[in-house]
């Protein structure tokens, strides 16, 4: 009876390992999908916890890269703000450098003893719409002036023209004076006059008064 039991009790084993060996597979199954769990929350855990320091990380690449940018601009402000007001400085240096040539010019080109110039103005109040004048010297035409609009709008306001300056010797001369333009009602103007001045040793500084209501008239200034 012994064999015999001992038979059974191998097979009762051999049953009871039989029974018990499908649930290892299982097992280890439930172990990789909770490691595969695990792994996934790790990972989607260090993609969030990776976050905020990339976002830092790539803040501060984009400060390094546009912060001298500003600096640089705000510096070109700068210079060229600098360079404008040197140039503004520089060109009225040379304006006032040429407004002394020209003085310079004058008193080489024209020495006192011989200096002769001839001013034009209209009358305060006329209408007349000045066109151009001629003025001749000793027979000889010195200047002829055309006006624009502009300069006729200076010379109603009160404004003086240079319209010649020259070298006379001493003694009598004399000015003829055409003037040209349109009255107020549209009809044409012409005046011819003739003057006789003298020159001395000083200069000579002589006046056109013209009006289309009344005769040119000349006088030193």
């Amino acid at each position: 009876f012994a064999p015999r039991n001992h038979r059974a009790s191998a097979t009762r084993s051999t049953k009871i390992r039989s029974d018990h060996t499908p649930s290892a597979p299982s097992v280890t199954r439930d172990r990789r999908a909770i490691r595969d769990s695990e792994t996934r929350f790790a990972a989607r855990a260090g993609r969030r916890g990776a976050g905020p320091g990339l976002r830092s990380v790539l803040l501060g690449l984009l400060l390094l890269i546009v912060g001298p940018a500003w600096s640089a601009e705000d510096s070109d402000r700068q210079q060229m703000k600098g360079l404008d007001e040197q140039v503004q400085e520089i060109k009225s240096d040379v304006l006032s450098i040429a407004a002394e040539l020209n003085l310079l010019e004058e008193k080489l080109l024209y020495p006192s003893g011989t200096q002769v110039a001839v001013f034009v103005a209209l009358e305060h109040g006329d209408p007349l719409r000045l066109d151009a004048v001629r003025l001749s010297i000793d027979g000889r035409l010195v200047a002829h002036y055309i006006y624009s609009f502009k300069e006729l709008d200076a010379l109603r306001e009160g404004g003086v023209q240079r319209l010649y300056v020259g070298n006379l010797p001493t003694g009598d001369h004399e000015i003829e004076v055409q003037v040209d333009g349109k009255q107020e009602g549209g009809e044409d103007y012409s005046s011819v006059e003739h003057f006789t001045f003298r020159k001395g040793v000083e200069p000579k500084l002589v006046g056109l008064t013209i009006a289309g209501q009344a005769p040119i008239t000349l006088g030193d200034w």
